[in-house]
């Protein structure tokens, strides 16, 4: 299986003998194998991955309208009769975006749509993926918690702190003046922004997993709101890891990638070839079809010259 250090040195191979278009190699060897991965499965591939791994947070590195434009560059041309592996690798990102950006793919290839996760998609990441009829996983692969956040708060921990301020404060009213410099820092309704937030991811990936995934079973609804409910109550952590056998136990559809060597050499191959890129090149997001259109978002370095 072609590893990390196997993949840059194709790259760098491809740079010393094709001098011509060194600058190109990094980008010839990755479309390479996304095509390679196509052919294999005989389904439409798009990569959706972001640097925020290897880049500063400070760079627009989650989910966000902007991604339907690459979406929309990726899925031209392609025969959507064919499906779609959709290749994740994200934090996540904007509720309303993943909403939109799922309802768009849903109308492009109806369900016929399967996440692949080789390393992360997190939070609005997991979302997406549940929206999938299946999630391909290797067993170093992670989904997380879709407990939605606010301004950096998880809104259930939010509500939370609040119930028990208020039993504290009605059982012992001499408690108000502990509680009081803690909600005094929520501004006014944001109690119920986080419940509108709560529900609102709730009720959609309830609809998609009982709709898409679970479609057809007679006890699709239950398990969908099971499912939620495992991926939303009890995890400690927004940035806790989720791994294939759990996802699994949570009752998510979960293929595993090692049960084909191939496919999975294809898939790890890919995915070394994107860390690549957004490890050791100013491209913080990128969205790339097998046929080579890719959409890149890339820093701006401003170079500082000193003035003698």
């Amino acid at each position: 299986m072609p590893n990390w250090k196997t993949v840059l040195d194709e790259i760098t191979q491809h740079k010393t003998t094709h001098e011509k278009r060194a600058i190109q190699s990094a980008d010839i060897v990755r479309r390479r194998y996304l095509k390679k991965l196509q052919q294999y499965t005989g389904r439409n591939v798009i990569a959706y991955y972001s640097g925020f791994l290897a880049k500063p947070s400070n760079l627009p590195l989650q989910i966000a309208d902007e991604d339907k434009n690459g979406l929309m560059m990726a899925i031209h041309n392609l025969d959507r009769t064919k499906g779609l592996d959709l290749i994740l690798h994200t934090p996540g990102g904007n509720m309303a975006a993943t909403e939109s950006m799922v309802d768009y793919l849903r109308k492009m290839f109806g369900k016929d749509i399967r996440a692949v996760v080789p390393q992360i998609a997190m939070s609005a990441g997991t979302i997406i993926a549940c929206c999938c009829k299946r999630i391909l996983m290797a067993k170093h692969s992670n989904l997380g918690p879709i407990d939605p956040q606010i301004d950096g708060l998880a809104c259930f921990e939010v509500i939370k702190e609040f119930d028990r301020a208020y039993l504290e404060m009605k059982t012992d009213p001499a408690s108000a003046h502990r509680w009081r410099p803690i909600l005094s820092q929520y501004r006014p309704t944001f109690l119920g922004q986080c419940q509108n937030a709560i529900d609102w991811a709730n009720d959609f990936v309830t609809e998609q997993l009982r709709d898409c995934m679970f479609e057809g079973l007679p006890d699709a609804a239950e398990k969908a709101k099971e499912a939620v409910e495992r991926l939303t109550v009890g995890n400690m952590s927004h940035s806790r890891h989720i791994h294939a056998e759990q996802c699994k136990a949570i009752g998510l559809v979960i293929e595993d990638i090692e049960s084909d060597q191939e496919l999975q050499d294809l898939i790890l191959t890919v995915h070394h070839c994107y860390m690549h890129a957004l490890t050791n090149t100013n491209a913080f997001k990128m969205i790339e079809n097998h046929l080579g259109a890719a959409f890149v978002k890339q820093a701006v370095i401003q170079a500082i010259q000193a003035i003698n």
